[in-house]
């Protein structure tokens, strides 16, 4: 008899993402990978391609289980059904198509839950007239951003093979599970003073002190969000992006915010709205890097405040300034400990969604990714374009997801069709913004 796998438990980030799954759209990430018309895959190359990939990369053959009463936290196992046709799905829709088409098949797929009783991800091969795309949605208790950029690496012809695990391994006994829970709990209580520690650094992380606790100011962009997303995409190059940054003593990050507010102020101001500051939740990932055999969820965050003011000089100073103080800590992602207590103590009260689709914390969120400096290939197929994707519940009609792909900088503006209607208008802004910016 084969012996039982490794016990691999879901962390207490995975636990809060988990939490988190409880509003109007499910916590999914994912991007778009963008073929050329004329020279892209056909679906038995997609299909051979993962039948080989997947078996490399052993998160994408499991499924999270509760463990026993007294066996400590959710556990990966392997599924002994797992067969890659059923991850795979064509989608064909030849009335219409180009960009516009792909994007919203994307958008609808993004908020498409995914079953919890098996291997948390999907792969859809979309083919629309002028556009052919592979999107890949995967829920965020499998990976987080960095992790889920490692496996669309993995899938491609440049990576190098990793080596296939045994498949399936049996769930490890309840014996061994009851006393890895209790060996878990020795050493939370020795790690407890440390804990302690990371949890205040966490606090100053998430940026808490008497004065940065008052409400944001409300904004028509921030009302209960419904069960719909819609993508825009802005692109940029990214040498011009750099040279902005270095110029200014700052980050890439550093100037996309301050383009993302300048576009958010835009619209605002267009609507009549004239907030004094714009907060943006910023995440905050507790490594630099990861392999595709080493998922989960390691991600803390940290609310950036910046001046609503029209001057684009003025602004990107005082961002630079905000996250130069805030990035000085000892543990990155240490905020990710106090949140996840806030997290689920709501869930545990029933109070979570009330929560999320009323706070008053942030405006708007913005993740960024520094993804592959050269195009990759899949099945010997250019991808020309990486979309990222990412679902964010609760009370923000609009968040951006970043990655820097092939010397390109590019942003997907997510927004809540019902709440931004004038999207395009917004997408519009941001590329002026850019625009601006590196002027």
């Amino acid at each position: 008899m084969p012996e039982p796998a490794p016990i691999e438990r879901a962390t207490a980030t995975d636990i809060t993402v988990l939490v988190a799954d409880r509003t109007s759209v499910p916590m999914n990430i994912g991007a778009i990978l963008v073929f050329g018309d004329a020279t892209a895959p056909n679906p038995a190359a997609i299909r051979a391609l993962l039948a080989d990939r997947v078996t490399r990369i052993p998160r994408l053959r499991q499924t999270l289980r509760r463990a026993p009463f007294g066996c400590g936290r959710p556990i990966w196992v392997d599924a002994p059904d797992f067969q890659v046709d059923r991850q795979l799905e064509e989608v064909r829709r030849p009335e219409s198509g180009g960009d516009r088409a792909l994007l919203d098949i994307a958008a609808e797929l993004l908020c498409t839950p995914l079953p919890d009783d098996g291997p948390r991800w999907r792969a859809h091969l979309v083919t629309v007239p002028g556009c052919v795309g592979l999107v890949v949605i995967m829920h965020h208790v499998l990976a987080d951003g960095v992790g889920g950029l490692a496996v669309l690496s993995a899938l491609a012809d440049e990576s190098p093979a990793l080596p296939i695990r045994d498949f399936p391994r049996p769930p490890p006994r309840r014996l061994a599970l009851a006393a890895d829970a209790t060996r878990e709990k020795i050493r939370a209580f020795r790690s407890l003073p440390a804990d302690i520690r990371r949890g205040f650094i966490g606090l100053r992380e998430l940026g808490l002190s008497w004065a940065s606790m008052r409400p944001i100011e409300r904004t028509s962009l921030n009302r209960r969000t419904s069960r719909r997303r819609r993508l825009a995409w802005v692109t940029v190059p990214l040498d011009d992006i750099v040279t902005t940054a270095h110029r200014h003593g700052g980050t890439v990050n550093d100037v996309v915010l301050a383009a993302v507010t300048g576009a958010l102020l835009h619209v605002l101001h267009t609507r009549g709205e004239w907030p004094d500051r714009l907060v943006v939740s910023v995440p905050v990932s507790g490594r630099r890097g990861t392999a595709a055999n080493e998922l989960g969820n390691d991600t803390g965050v940290r609310p950036i405040s910046v001046p609503a003011t029209g001057d684009d000089s003025t602004r990107l100073t005082e961002i630079i300034t905000a996250t130069k103080a805030s990035s000085r800590t000892r543990w990155r992602a240490s905020s990710a400990a106090p949140l996840g207590a806030l997290f689920r103590m709501l869930h545990r009260t029933g109070l979570f969604r009330l929560f999320v689709e009323h706070q008053r914390m942030v405006h708007t969120f913005e993740t960024n990714l520094r993804g592959p400096t050269v195009a990759l290939h899949l099945a010997g197929s250019r991808v020309e374009t990486m979309v990222p994707l990412v679902a964010t519940p609760g009370n923000t009609g609009v968040t951006f997801a970043v990655l820097s792909y092939a010397g390109t900088l590019g942003v997907a503006v997510i927004a809540d069709p019902v709440i931004v209607p004038d999207q395009d208008a917004l997408a519009e802004s941001l590329s002026t913004a850019f625009e601006r910016l590196v002027r």
